[in-house]
């Protein structure tokens, strides 16, 4: 509540001091913040024929998909819908596949920017907001202005019907007065197990690691990183706020390759935690040790934090999100130098592990990303920073699907995520805290009303990305595919609004699905046709058992058959209202991989009924384990009864249905 008076304050004061007012430019929609999320909102409403404007902090649009997360967080497909889904199709055109869900920085800002040509979007870079005019309950204006401090001269007005917060931050819902908070809840605020105060042991440190400068010496201080604050109780609440780091892209393509050179504020002195990590762990002595160090299209990576010690700059981000750019600036600058100082230890250190320098040494910069800063993204991860407390809030309890929200307007599928939040000393050892990943739910509905401000603080604003969820919630919500659903959805609800000269919070969420679902591109292009394992629309005979895999398989569940009989059979029934030709798919799970591969089938034979004939079609299902298996280009007659039927050539494999895709070609 104070942040909200102190916020209020400065609107006041901001708008009387201003001695002329600036010439306004007037939109139905005004998106703040060209994160994924906010490049597809605008996108979206101009697609419903509204005038929109996107204004982004700083040069480079599509946040951190386009900022180094090449390896998607998906969680479950299933839950990618609309335009976030055709992002990913668009990936797989660059690549000759059907999805691409890894893939290059440049390849992802590439796609971004041709939403934005394409739908002819005018985008304001390198301006934030400073003001904003309400009206009671109501957004009328707000004002921006340059970034950085030293550029700035005279506001620029933007008048809007509706406004969509899409940054990261939250900086235009803080600025309107909306109720947020940041850091964690406690396990009491919303009767949840795993907020709050959480000591695990994933990407932690083993036991016994000194904390001290001198080991066995507290008087000698705490090596760098490590807080002085004392371990509370697991599930009590404070403001601290989860590690965030930078997705790096390096690549091994000597043609490609720029070598990590000794950055400026070099100090070796903030990676002694990772030599004595080293120590205590001399079997580990592989870079994938200690990163998560994923490949990506054309020799490149996507790195992420892994262990104890890793990408994580831990509890240097807590005054990120309440920060003004100037602060924000240093702090990203610091973790810049933090990450860009950790790769060159690696490979310079005479104290790291000869087998790690000679890695590592095989690593550099891409030439041809992100060319204009310097070689680095401009992104850094910010996980999390404020978060509304709007309408409604999406707890631990919808995850898990103890509570189910009666207004679905999207889908989150990820597990409960969070990154460490303080390093600290536990009995005289240095210990992480905060981490937590507990998943094995289905894909859960998010609240049309968790985007939405209480009336009673705005009626014209949507914020999809820093929305109305506790820390635990948002850690599964907040994955970069689901911020591009909600930006769509909160286009649509924005032009709805609009249109009917209401609230936001008086748009029924039915009229924004049928949408979603009859026109997810929003160009009339027909929807895609999904036939689930657990949809009316199936038939089978033999002992087939339902499985639950939820990262692995499609939607909710899998059907398998171990030991098929020559006459069991599992049948997609197929039926359309359109006379045209679909490319059709068939998903191949991934379930149990790692410790069941040998009994995974080698093909799975199709029998393709369509209105040319029917057809068998074998499919490699080891080639395709986890994804799409294209089964071919067919015709389908509307009003008509086709089917997709599934059986297998060798008995003793077992035989697997979980889902069928169906494209309808484009003109």
């Amino acid at each position: 509540m104070l942040r909200k008076i102190l916020t209020i304050i400065f609107l006041v004061s901001f708008l009387h001091c201003s001695e002329k007012e600036p010439p306004a430019k007037s939109y139905d929609v005004v998106v703040y913040g060209a994160t994924s999320s906010g490049v597809v909102t605008a996108y979206a409403s101009k697609m419903l024929g509204k005038s929109v404007i996107l204004i982004h902090h700083g040069q480079r649009i599509g946040g951190l998909t386009a900022g180094g997360l090449g390896q998607t967080d998906i969680g479950n497909k299933y839950a990618v819908t609309g335009l976030a889904r055709n992002f990913y199709r668009l990936l797989g055109d660059y690549y000759n596949e059907f999805e691409s869900w890894k893939f290059e920085p440049k390849t992802a800002l590439k796609v971004f920017q041709d939403y934005i040509d394409k739908a002819q979007i005018p985008v304001i870079y390198d301006h934030c907001i400073v003001g904003i005019e309400k009206n009671l309950n109501r957004i009328r204006s707000i004002q921006i202005d340059f970034t950085e401090k030293e550029d700035r001269g005279s506001p620029t007005v933007i008048v809007g019907k509706t406004f969509i917060d899409c940054s990261y931050e939250g900086d235009l819902m803080a600025i309107a007065g909306i109720s947020y908070t940041i850091g964690r809840e406690s396990n009491d605020t919303y009767d949840e197990t795993i907020n709050g105060v959480q000591l695990r042991d994933l990407h932690q440190f083993p036991d016994n690691i000194d904390p001290y400068v001198i080991p066995g010496n507290p008087e000698s201080g705490l090596l760098w990183g490590i807080s002085d604050e004392i371990l509370q109780e697991d599930g009590t609440g404070d403001h601290k706020v989860q590690a965030y780091n930078f997705r790096i892209c390096v690549t091994n393509d000597p043609d490609n390759l720029l070598p990590i050179t000794r950055p400026k504020a070099y100090d070796s002195t903030r990676y002694e935690l990772l030599l004595r990590l080293f120590e205590a762990q001399p079997e580990k002595r592989k870079l994938n040790d200690y990163f998560s160090w994923d490949l990506m299209p054309n020799n490149k990576t996507d790195i992420n934090n892994r262990g104890g010690f890793s990408t994580d700059m831990i509890g240097k981000n807590y005054a990120y999100p309440d920060a003004d750019w100037e602060k924000r600036k240093k702090i990203i600058e610091d973790h810049i130098s933090y990450t860009k100082g950790l790769l060159y230890f690696l490979g310079h250190d005479p104290r790291v592990p000869e087998d790690l320098r000679k890695e590592i040494s095989a690593w550099g910069y891409p030439k041809d990303e992100y060319v204009d800063s310097d070689f680095w993204s401009p992104q850094l991860y910010i996980r999390e920073a404020r978060r509304m407390i709007g309408s409604y809030v999406m707890t631990e309890h919808h995850c898990t699907g103890d509570s189910v929200v009666n207004d679905p307007i999207g889908l989150a599928a990820y597990t409960m995520d969070s990154h460490n939040c303080q390093r600290i000393v536990v009995n005289n050892m240095v210990k992480n805290e905060g981490d937590v990943q507990v998943g094995g739910f289905p894909p859960y509905p998010i609240s049309y009303r968790s985007l939405l401000p209480i009336q009673d603080e705005c009626d014209n604003l949507i914020v999809p990305v820093c929305l109305s969820a506790s820390h635990i919630a948002f850690g599964s919500i907040r994955m970069e595919p689901v911020f591009m659903v909600l930006g769509q959805v909160s286009a649509i609800a924005a032009s709805l609004a609009i249109e009917q000269g209401i609230a936001v919070q008086n748009v029924n969420f039915m009229q924004i699905n049928e949408i979603m679902e009859n026109n997810p591109l929003l160009d009339g292009t027909p929807p895609d046709i999904t036939i689930d394992n657990e949809d009316k629309n199936i038939s089978y005979q033999g002992n087939w058992k339902s499985e639950k895999h939820f990262m692995r398989n499609y939607k909710n569940s899998l059907m398998i058959l171990d030991h098929p009989g020559s006459d069991d059979h599992f049948k997609f029934l197929i039926h359309s209202d359109i006379n045209t030709q679909y490319n059709i798919y068939f998903y191949c799970p991934s379930y149990n991989w790692e410790s069941d591969r040998e009994n995974y089938p080698e093909s799975i034979i199709l029998e393709v009924n369509h209105a040319n004939g029917v057809e068998k079609v074998v499919i490699d299902y080891i080639k395709n384990i986890g994804d799409w298996a294209f089964v071919g280009k067919y015709s389908i007659d509307n009003n008509q009864d086709y089917y997709i039927k599934l059986s297998t050539g060798d008995a003793s494999n077992p035989l697997i249905a979980d889902a069928i895709l169906l494209v309808p070609m484009r003109n």
